[in-house]
Protein backbone atom coordinates (compact mmCIF):
# COMPACT_ATOMS: atom_id res chain seq x y z
CA UNK A 1 0.00 0.00 0.00
CA UNK A 2 1.14 3.59 -0.56
CA UNK A 3 2.19 5.59 2.49
CA UNK A 4 -1.08 7.53 2.22
CA UNK A 5 -3.71 5.82 4.41
CA UNK A 6 -6.33 4.13 2.26
CA UNK A 7 -8.43 2.62 5.03
CA UNK A 8 -11.28 4.78 6.32
CA UNK A 9 -12.63 3.55 9.65
CA UNK A 10 -16.40 4.01 10.02
CA UNK A 11 -16.99 5.42 13.50
CA UNK A 12 -20.44 3.94 14.05
CA UNK A 13 -20.68 4.80 17.73
CA UNK A 14 -23.49 6.38 19.75
CA UNK A 15 -21.49 8.89 21.79
CA UNK A 16 -18.30 10.89 21.96
CA UNK A 17 -16.73 8.89 24.77
CA UNK A 18 -16.91 5.60 22.87
CA UNK A 19 -15.64 7.29 19.73
CA UNK A 20 -12.64 8.88 21.39
CA UNK A 21 -11.84 5.68 23.30
CA UNK A 22 -11.14 4.08 19.92
CA UNK A 23 -9.66 7.09 18.16
CA UNK A 24 -7.13 7.69 20.93
CA UNK A 25 -5.66 4.26 20.12
CA UNK A 26 -5.23 5.07 16.42
CA UNK A 27 -2.65 6.94 14.41
CA UNK A 28 -3.45 9.32 11.52
CA UNK A 29 -0.63 7.73 9.54
CA UNK A 30 -2.52 4.40 9.46
CA UNK A 31 -6.11 5.39 8.73
CA UNK A 32 -8.70 8.03 8.07
CA UNK A 33 -12.03 8.36 9.88
CA UNK A 34 -15.65 8.44 8.75
CA UNK A 35 -18.37 10.22 10.69
CA UNK A 36 -21.85 9.19 9.63
CA UNK A 37 -25.39 10.33 10.37
CA UNK A 38 -25.97 8.92 13.87
CA UNK A 39 -22.70 10.09 15.36
CA UNK A 40 -23.00 13.51 13.72
CA UNK A 41 -26.58 13.99 14.90
CA UNK A 42 -25.65 12.98 18.45
CA UNK A 43 -22.35 14.85 18.74
CA UNK A 44 -22.33 17.45 15.97
CA UNK A 45 -19.53 19.49 14.41
CA UNK A 46 -17.66 19.78 17.71
CA UNK A 47 -16.65 16.11 17.60
CA UNK A 48 -15.64 16.36 13.95
CA UNK A 49 -13.37 19.26 14.80
CA UNK A 50 -11.83 17.30 17.69
CA UNK A 51 -10.97 14.47 15.30
CA UNK A 52 -9.45 16.91 12.82
CA UNK A 53 -7.45 18.57 15.60
CA UNK A 54 -6.04 15.14 16.49
CA UNK A 55 -4.56 15.05 12.99
CA UNK A 56 -7.07 12.77 11.25
CA UNK A 57 -8.58 13.25 7.83
CA UNK A 58 -12.36 13.06 8.28
CA UNK A 59 -14.87 11.82 5.73
CA UNK A 60 -18.20 13.47 6.60
CA UNK A 61 -20.64 10.84 5.38
CA UNK A 62 -24.01 12.61 5.45
CA UNK A 63 -25.06 11.85 1.85
CA UNK A 64 -26.67 15.20 1.13
CA UNK A 65 -29.72 14.95 -1.16
CA UNK A 66 -31.98 17.99 -1.46
CA UNK A 67 -32.66 20.96 -3.70
CA UNK A 68 -29.47 22.39 -5.24
CA UNK A 69 -29.21 25.51 -3.06
CA UNK A 70 -29.66 23.55 0.16
CA UNK A 71 -27.03 20.96 -0.79
CA UNK A 72 -24.63 23.69 -1.89
CA UNK A 73 -24.99 25.45 1.48
CA UNK A 74 -24.44 22.19 3.36
CA UNK A 75 -21.31 21.39 1.33
CA UNK A 76 -19.96 24.88 1.97
CA UNK A 77 -20.53 24.38 5.71
CA UNK A 78 -18.73 21.03 5.58
CA UNK A 79 -15.79 22.64 3.79
CA UNK A 80 -15.62 25.37 6.44
CA UNK A 81 -15.51 22.63 9.09
CA UNK A 82 -12.26 21.38 7.56
CA UNK A 83 -13.29 17.87 6.56
CA UNK A 84 -11.23 15.90 4.05
CA UNK A 85 -14.16 14.39 2.14
CA UNK A 86 -17.91 15.01 1.85
CA UNK A 87 -20.56 13.22 -0.17
CA UNK A 88 -23.87 13.81 -1.93
CA UNK A 89 -26.37 11.43 -3.54
CA UNK A 90 -25.68 11.32 -7.28
CA UNK A 91 -29.37 10.58 -7.78
CA UNK A 92 -29.99 14.20 -6.77
CA UNK A 93 -29.15 15.09 -10.34
CA UNK A 94 -26.71 17.15 -12.37
CA UNK A 95 -27.78 20.60 -11.15
CA UNK A 96 -27.57 19.60 -7.50
CA UNK A 97 -24.06 18.17 -7.96
CA UNK A 98 -22.89 21.18 -9.96
CA UNK A 99 -24.11 23.53 -7.23
CA UNK A 100 -22.24 21.43 -4.66
CA UNK A 101 -19.08 21.62 -6.77
CA UNK A 102 -19.34 25.39 -7.12
CA UNK A 103 -19.90 25.83 -3.37
CA UNK A 104 -16.80 23.84 -2.49
CA UNK A 105 -14.71 25.60 -5.13
CA UNK A 106 -15.60 28.91 -3.49
CA UNK A 107 -14.46 27.66 -0.08
CA UNK A 108 -11.03 28.31 1.37
CA UNK A 109 -10.74 24.62 2.26
CA UNK A 110 -11.71 22.24 -0.55
CA UNK A 111 -12.61 18.69 0.52
CA UNK A 112 -13.02 15.90 -1.98
CA UNK A 113 -16.59 15.84 -3.28
CA UNK A 114 -17.88 12.31 -3.76
CA UNK A 115 -21.18 11.04 -5.18
CA UNK A 116 -23.13 8.12 -3.71
CA UNK A 117 -24.33 5.71 -6.41
CA UNK A 118 -26.24 2.63 -5.20
CA UNK A 119 -25.91 1.71 -1.53
CA UNK A 120 -24.01 -1.53 -1.03
CA UNK A 121 -26.83 -2.82 1.16
CA UNK A 122 -29.19 -2.88 -1.86
CA UNK A 123 -29.75 -5.92 -4.04
CA UNK A 124 -31.32 -6.21 -7.50
CA UNK A 125 -34.69 -6.89 -5.87
CA UNK A 126 -34.36 -3.89 -3.57
CA UNK A 127 -33.84 -1.39 -6.38
CA UNK A 128 -36.62 -3.01 -8.43
CA UNK A 129 -39.03 -2.29 -5.57
CA UNK A 130 -38.33 1.44 -5.89
CA UNK A 131 -38.90 1.44 -9.63
CA UNK A 132 -35.42 0.83 -11.06
CA UNK A 133 -35.73 -2.12 -13.40
CA UNK A 134 -31.99 -2.35 -13.96
CA UNK A 135 -29.01 -4.25 -12.63
CA UNK A 136 -27.30 -2.39 -9.74
CA UNK A 137 -23.98 -2.30 -11.61
CA UNK A 138 -25.60 -0.63 -14.63
CA UNK A 139 -27.22 2.05 -12.47
CA UNK A 140 -23.94 2.59 -10.64
CA UNK A 141 -22.16 3.26 -13.94
CA UNK A 142 -24.89 5.63 -15.07
CA UNK A 143 -24.76 7.64 -11.85
CA UNK A 144 -20.96 7.60 -11.71
CA UNK A 145 -20.73 8.97 -15.24
CA UNK A 146 -23.20 11.72 -14.34
CA UNK A 147 -21.20 12.54 -11.20
CA UNK A 148 -17.98 12.82 -13.19
CA UNK A 149 -19.65 15.01 -15.82
CA UNK A 150 -21.03 17.21 -13.02
CA UNK A 151 -17.52 17.88 -11.71
CA UNK A 152 -17.33 15.51 -8.75
CA UNK A 153 -14.01 13.98 -7.71
CA UNK A 154 -15.33 10.42 -7.52
CA UNK A 155 -18.05 8.17 -6.20
CA UNK A 156 -18.90 5.70 -3.48
CA UNK A 157 -19.53 2.28 -5.00
CA UNK A 158 -19.36 -1.44 -4.28
CA UNK A 159 -15.91 -2.99 -4.77
CA UNK A 160 -17.55 -5.26 -7.35
CA UNK A 161 -18.11 -2.24 -9.62
CA UNK A 162 -14.65 -0.72 -9.25
CA UNK A 163 -12.92 -2.39 -12.18
CA UNK A 164 -15.54 -1.32 -14.71
CA UNK A 165 -15.69 2.24 -13.35
CA UNK A 166 -11.92 2.65 -13.58
CA UNK A 167 -12.01 1.41 -17.18
CA UNK A 168 -14.95 3.62 -18.14
CA UNK A 169 -14.21 6.79 -16.18
CA UNK A 170 -10.43 6.86 -15.85
CA UNK A 171 -7.82 6.09 -13.23
CA UNK A 172 -7.98 9.58 -11.69
CA UNK A 173 -11.68 9.27 -10.80
CA UNK A 174 -11.68 8.48 -7.07
CA UNK A 175 -13.52 5.34 -5.94
CA UNK A 176 -14.50 4.92 -2.29
CA UNK A 177 -15.71 1.44 -1.43
CA UNK A 178 -17.72 0.22 1.54
CA UNK A 179 -18.79 -3.40 1.45
CA UNK A 180 -15.23 -4.43 2.32
CA UNK A 181 -14.83 -7.38 4.68
CA UNK A 182 -11.51 -8.95 5.74
CA UNK A 183 -11.10 -12.66 5.15
CA UNK A 184 -13.31 -14.61 7.55
CA UNK A 185 -15.55 -11.66 8.50
CA UNK A 186 -19.34 -11.75 8.30
CA UNK A 187 -20.96 -9.72 5.52
CA UNK A 188 -23.40 -8.07 7.96
CA UNK A 189 -25.95 -5.92 6.12
CA UNK A 190 -23.78 -5.60 3.02
CA UNK A 191 -24.85 -7.38 -0.16
CA UNK A 192 -21.99 -6.74 -2.60
CA UNK A 193 -18.68 -7.38 -0.81
CA UNK A 194 -14.98 -8.12 -1.35
CA UNK A 195 -11.93 -8.54 0.84
CA UNK A 196 -9.65 -5.48 1.24
CA UNK A 197 -6.92 -6.95 -0.97
CA UNK A 198 -9.44 -7.86 -3.68
CA UNK A 199 -10.92 -4.35 -3.60
CA UNK A 200 -7.51 -2.67 -3.90
CA UNK A 201 -6.45 -5.00 -6.71
CA UNK A 202 -9.65 -4.11 -8.55
CA UNK A 203 -8.79 -0.41 -8.30
CA UNK A 204 -10.41 0.95 -5.13
CA UNK A 205 -8.76 4.13 -3.91
CA UNK A 206 -10.16 4.08 -0.37
CA UNK A 207 -11.73 1.29 1.68
CA UNK A 208 -14.45 2.02 4.24
CA UNK A 209 -14.34 -0.57 7.03
CA UNK A 210 -16.31 -0.42 10.25
CA UNK A 211 -17.26 -3.35 12.48
CA UNK A 212 -14.36 -5.66 11.52
CA UNK A 213 -12.15 -3.04 13.19
CA UNK A 214 -14.35 -1.20 15.68
CA UNK A 215 -15.99 -4.34 17.11
CA UNK A 216 -12.76 -6.35 17.25
CA UNK A 217 -11.31 -7.30 20.68
CA UNK A 218 -8.16 -5.39 19.67
CA UNK A 219 -9.14 -2.74 17.08
CA UNK A 220 -5.59 -1.54 16.48
CA UNK A 221 -4.35 -5.06 15.79
CA UNK A 222 -7.36 -5.66 13.54
CA UNK A 223 -6.44 -2.54 11.55
CA UNK A 224 -2.81 -3.63 11.27
CA UNK A 225 -3.91 -7.11 10.17
CA UNK A 226 -5.98 -5.59 7.38
CA UNK A 227 -3.06 -3.43 6.30
CA UNK A 228 -0.84 -6.53 6.24
CA UNK A 229 -3.47 -8.41 4.23
CA UNK A 230 -3.54 -5.58 1.69
CA UNK A 231 0.22 -5.66 1.27
CA UNK A 232 0.35 -9.36 0.32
Amino acid sequence: MPSEPRIIIALDFKDEASTLALVDQLEPSLCRLKVGKELFVRCGPALVKKLINKGFDVFLDLKFHDIPNTVAAACHAAADMGVWMVNVHASGGRKMMQFAREAIDKSEHKPLLIGVTILTSLSRQDIAEVGLDIEPADQVLRLARLARDSGLDGVVCSPQEVSVLKQQLGQDFCLVTPGVRPSGSAAGDQQRVMTPSQALQSGSDYLVIGRPITAAPDPVQALKNIIDECQK
